[in-house]
């Protein structure tokens, strides 16, 4: 039987699940990561952390399922999409703590666009990069 690994990464935990061939969940596990929140509207994760918890909850889905990795065919990733985090190219560590979706530290600069015109071309180039035709 072949198996597929998946990776969960949420805004306040990690997790995997391991299904099946039939889809079937065989075994799961879930770790809570802490949120930083230096200032007010301000949302935070430690990169490092984040790492640490996906990767245990890997191992401990992959040990719950008696499956030994070389057993999953494919991996599923699912992400915060829009936090954003910086990782140094020499050392592979994160230059700083990555930037929640939450986080309002810059909607005065988006603000600012908009007042100045720029929402539509934005929205183009969202377009664009998500591979939508001009029209979508």
């Amino acid at each position: 039987m072949r198996y597929v690994l998946a990776l969960d990464q949420g805004t306040t935990s990690s997790r995997a699940i391991v299904f099946d061939e039939r889809g079937a969940a065989r075994a799961s596990a879930q770790k809570e990561f802490r949120q930083h929140f230096p200032q007010p509207g301000w949302v935070e994760h430690d990169a490092g952390e984040i790492l640490r918890t996906q990767l245990a909850c890997a191992r401990a889905a992959l040990k719950k399922a008696k499956l030994e990795p070389k057993g999953v065919a494919a991996i599923g990733i699912t992400n915060q999409r829009e936090t954003t985090v910086v990782w140094d190219r020499r050392t592979g560590k994160p230059v700083h703590r990555a930037i929640v979706w939450q986080d309002r530290r810059t909607a005065p600069l988006c603000e600012q666009l908009r007042a100045g015109g720029a929402e539509e071309t934005i929205r183009r180039l969202v377009a664009v990069l998500r591979g939508e035709s001009a029209g979508s």
